[in-house]
């Protein structure tokens, strides 16, 4: 049955996993795409949608950065009018932003059906936001799209009252659709003088290592140790924390930083690298498609099985630690299928005809 859809989206990862949604949408139902806004910078954002051929959102509600409570409530705000405008049947939301919590909170008050994608996911750590917004979005959803059977049993011990349905990663179906396009198009590598396998790829943003100047300062010393380059697409903040901690200027000697990169360029990046240093979740399983070995420099990572198969490892934000993992880590022999087989996007939207 098809269904006008309300999806929305907000931040880098929320991108990459909406595009193959989107397209497994198309011809069967009708989606209005909002952009809270929650990442505003152009490479961050808007440059996702002409990468990936996703028509520019109907809605882009310009929230930009703030604290979690004034960005939330302006969401809402913004939302509960585009909701009012679009009676919408489907709300989708996607992981665990401010942009996702928003979305839930606003849809939960109304008949349209809440719709959750990559729910079930936890780190253990209720000191994260996004812990937060994760298990209250899956509370109030009324379809939980979970991506491997560890979520659906999480959900399941929590008692969620929504239907839950196994799909799949959709995020796995974005790789597979861009990786060959990526290498094909990108030049970065070349461009940077860097040899396939011979560098290191690290992103840093997330806030507990940004706001913390010892944190920030561990991640510093520890990728700087590393015998090969070590290239870091900067993000704003992490550029911003950089400069008040004093670090900037080191962290530019010794590390290849370079300005944000699209999808692609960052796919060809992480593609080719011997390994990744990251706190990014989505990064982490990016690297797992991509059989790139992973560095995590978190405290806990809701994706554990990475982990568990020995295709991660979990370091923090200590140095030495950081410099250890870097020195030592190696592919696996075998590679589990963990996270379905490309195919999650059209299931959604089988679930979606029938939410």
């Amino acid at each position: 049955m098809s269904k006008r859809v309300l999806s929305v989206v907000g931040a880098r990862p929320q991108f990459i996993k909406a595009f193959p949604v989107s397209k497994a949408l198309s011809g069967v139902h009708e989606e209005v795409v909002v952009h809270t806004g929650q990442h505003y910078d152009t490479m961050l954002s808007g440059v996702f949608f002409e990468e990936l051929d996703i028509p520019e959102p109907a809605y882009n509600l310009g929230v930009g950065s703030g604290s979690h409570a004034d960005q939330t409530g302006r969401m809402m705000i913004e939302l509960d009018r585009v909701m009012d405008a679009e009676s919408p049947d489907v709300v989708l939301v996607y992981g665990d932003t401010n942009s996702t919590l928003a979305g839930a909170l606003v849809a939960a008050k109304r008949s349209a059906s809440l719709v959750h994608i990559e729910a079930g996911l936890r780190s253990g750590n209720r000191a994260m936001p996004e812990e937060h917004n994760r298990i209250a979005t899956d509370h109030l959803a009324d379809v939980l799209i979970a991506p491997t059977e560890r979520a659906v049993e999480t959900l399941r011990t929590e008692g969620v009252d929504g239907e839950v349905h196994e799909t799949g990663d959709v995020m796995y179906d974005a790789l597979l659709y861009v990786r060959k396009r990526a290498n094909e198009i990108s030049t970065l590598r070349s461009d940077l003088g860097i040899d396939s396998t011979e560098y290191v790829l690290a992103t840093i943003h997330r806030a507990a290592n940004t706001d913390d100047r010892d944190r920030l300062g561990g991640i510093v010393d520890g990728l700087s140790s590393v015998d090969m380059p070590v290239v870091v697409p900067i993000h704003p903040r992490t550029e911003r924390a950089l400069h008040e901690y004093g670090l900037f200027e080191t962290a530019n000697e010794q590390l290849t930083i370079i300005d944000p990169v699209g999808y692609l360029d960052f796919v060809h990046l992480l593609d080719g690298a011997g390994l990744v240093a990251t706190d990014s979740g989505g990064v982490q399983r990016e690297a797992f498609y991509l059989d790139t070995p992973c560095v995590t420099m978190r405290d806990e990572t809701e994706w554990v099985q990475t982990i568990d198969c020995g295709w991660n490892t979990l370091v923090g934000a200590d140095g030495s630690r950081i410099s250890r993992a870097l020195a030592r880590i190696d592919s696996p022999a075998t590679k589990p299928q963990l996270y379905g087989n490309g195919q999650a996007a059209p299931r959604v939207a089988e679930v979606i005809a029938n939410a």
